[in-house]
Formats: structure tokens, sequence, C-alpha cells
């Protein structure tokens, strides 16, 4: 059982970045430290500095070929740069693009040259534990050919995009089967506009407020808002959004009554996202209540510190032989887990799976067992020998 963590990446954009800027940032933090966005510095036994960047995997020329320390930097990437980060001796591979590259990214993006790498070697000789999705938002074919290629390789996974595998009963006992964490999908930020929207709703249902109407509207200067424009893409980004929201109350509003989910691309805010929310009720004596309020944050930092929870969760879930659903960390991290529960009690299960008292299926069998049989990594004959000496593809 190593005692490190890791971690293989699929597309080197902003949230990539702010990922591995952030481990280099908390590197030497003390246990007992408060750090803005993380649940705690050691987590089960895992130090923020125990994350290792294994692999990566990007189709844009301007990253491809390079050491993930540079292409961080390169390409579309412009999120805030808060911490210096060198060459980590890990190059970015040729990824599968299938649907990756929509229309409006197809314009600022040229592909690499030269096939796909060969990835499920690349993870198994990397002896990577846990992949971290970043694909584009709308890539559902990608996302999931490269779950096959994660389950082929016997890596965990976090999903960070809104195309449902961890949610799914059939991605579900596949991950299951392998004896596989699987922690899913679509990564809450720290303090996004969906986390805030959540809140907001469960206090309206916990005060007595009858939520009538309401809106979230979002925009920014990233590639993902760039993306998002072609709407064909925002069909689970606005499922995925609009449910994590409405799971939060007991009574049903009209489909023509809510509206939650991106809305357009300002390249002037550049990684900032600005959010408006409006929520309109009647409260006693059927009396108008509105909330209006507008977030502005750095939108790919204010998940990073989630992440590196999650891939430590994920590792956890490896060592104690669970496959599936991390039900628990799902719930807390992400927008559409597998089932939705109240922020509290999925931050206390979240907890308590970190503390080993709970298992994978905590909210759905909460008598399954905490643990399983732990993996044995699957290892090519010379991993030992070539974990720095992986190749990128000459044609790449």
């Amino acid at each position: 059982m190593s005692n490190k963590v890791r971690v293989a990446i699929i597309g080197v954009g902003n949230c990539a970045s702010s990922l591995i800027q952030g481990v280099e940032f908390y590197r030497n933090a003390q246990p007992d430290e408060f750090v803005p966005g993380l649940m705690h510095v050691n987590l089960g036994g895992y130090h923020i500095s125990d994350i290792e960047f294994s692999a990566a995997f990007d189709i844009d020329k301007e990253k491809v070929g390079y050491d993930l320390g540079e292409a961080i930097w390169r390409g579309q990437n412009n999120t805030v740069k808060f911490a210096e980060v060198g060459k980590l001796g890990v190059p970015v591979h040729r990824g599968m693009t299938h649907d990756g590259l929509g229309k409006y990214l197809s314009e600022v993006i040229q592909k690499a040259p030269g096939p796909t790498a060969d990835i499920v070697k690349i993870l198994k000789d990397t002896r990577t534990d846990v992949v971290v999705n970043y694909l584009p938002v709308g890539s559902e074919m990608a996302t999931k050919w490269y779950a096959e290629q994660i389950l082929e390789a016997g890596c965990a996974m976090v999903n960070c995009m809104p195309v449902f595998i961890g949610r799914e009963q059939y991605w579900r006992e596949r991950f299951e089967e392998r004896g596989l964490p699987i922690i899913g999908d679509d990564i809450k930020s720290q303090v996004g506009s969906t986390i805030i929207h959540r809140v907001l709703t469960r206090l309206f249902q916990e005060r007595g407020v009858k939520l009538e109407h309401t809106y979230q509207l979002n925009f920014g200067g990233n590639t993902d808002f760039l993306n998002m424009l072609e709407r064909e893409r925002l069909v689970s980004k606005k499922i995925s959004k609009t449910n994590s929201v409405l799971s939060q109350m007991q009574h049903e509003v009209a489909a023509e009554d809510v509206h939650i989910g991106p809305s357009d691309y300002v390249p002037w805010l550049k990684d900032r996202k600005w959010a408006h929310i409006r929520m309109e009720g009647r409260s006693f004596g059927d009396v108008p209540l509105l909330v209006d309020m507008k977030l502005e944050v750095h939108d790919s930092p204010n998940s990073a510190g989630i992440v590196i929870d999650a891939v430590r969760c994920c590792k956890l879930g490896l060592d104690r032989g669970l496959g599936g659903a991390l039900e628990g960390p799902s719930s807390y991290f992400m927008k559409s887990p597998p089932f939705q529960v109240s922020d509290e009690r999925a931050h206390e299960l979240t907890a308590l799976f970190i503390d080993g008292r709970v298992g994978a299926k905590c909210i759905s069998d909460p008598e399954a067992p905490i643990k399983g049989e732990p993996r044995t990594p699957a290892l090519t004959s010379d991993s030992a020998v070539e974990l720095d000496g992986v190749a990128v593809n000459s044609e790449a």
C-alpha cells in the first residue's frame, strides 16, 4: 500500500492549473493549520504533500509534449497565478478527442498531431491511483471512453464534469465489480453559485418560505464559458445544477419558474465568474419575500481544494478495498451524486468516511461493509524502472 496519492489529469486547463498550484502552495502546511477550502491538511493519513502527479492528457497542440508544470501556463489557460510551479517530470500525452472539442473551442485550440497515446499502459506504468476528469462540458463520448480506460487500468476516478458516471447505476456497478472507487459527478466549488443557491433554497424550506420563482445566471471569461456558448453542450450541465438546487426543496416548482445555468462569455473577465441569483417567494401572511444577490469568484481555484480532498478520499477507498460510488464524499463534493442529501448531512457522512466509520454505500445501504479487499495495482513488468521514463508519443 503506497503512502502517496498518485494522480493523473485528463484536461490540462485552468482547473488543473489551480489544482497543481494548490498542492504546491500548501505543501508545507502544518497538520493542525486551517487551510481554506480543505476538510483537513492531513486527511485520513494523507497530507496534501502526499499528492503526486503521475500523468496528464490533453489534445491542445500548445500543451501536448510539454512538461505538466509548463503546460498549465500555456494555451488558453488564464487563471490566477498564486504559486510557483517548476517542472514536474510529467509529460502531457496526446489524449482522445471524440466530442471533447466543440464548435467554439475549435476556433481557439488546434489539435496536436499524432495518434492517441496508450492511456491504459501509461496509467499502469506510472502507478496512478486516481484519475481526475477535467474534460470540457458536453464531452459525453470522451468521458465515457476515458471511464473505460480508467477501469481497464485499475484506477479510481474523480469525475469533475457533468457527464453522469458516478450517478448512474450502470457505471457504479462497473466500478464496484472492479473494486474501484469513484466520486462523481460535477464538482461543487468551495463557495460557488450552486452551493449558495442550495443553501438559500434549504433556508427558505426550513424557515417556511414558499419559493415561487428563481434564477441563477453565470458568466465568465475562461474557455469553459466559451465552450458553453454552444447550447447543445449544456444539457447535462443545466440538469446537474438545477437538480442540485431543487433537491433541497420539499414542494415542487414548475419548470418555467426555475432557470439555472451558464449564460454568457465575457473575455475580459478571464477566469473570474460572476453569478446573479434571484429568489422570489411567499412568507407569513402570503407576503412577498425577495433575495437578489451577486457572487464574484475566481472560478478555477474555487474548486481546487475540493478536488484535493476528493482524490485523497478515493485513495482511502482504494486502501480499504471499496468499489463503486463513495456516496458520502460524492454527496459533499459533487453537484450530481448518486443520492442527494443536505449539505450538513453530506459533510457529516464524509467526515465519518474519512474516519473509517462508514463505507462506500453509507446512504443507500448503511449496513454495507466498511472495508473490502485492498486493491493490488495492476503493473507491467517494467513499471518500476519506467516511472520517470514514460515517453511522449513521438508523433504528438
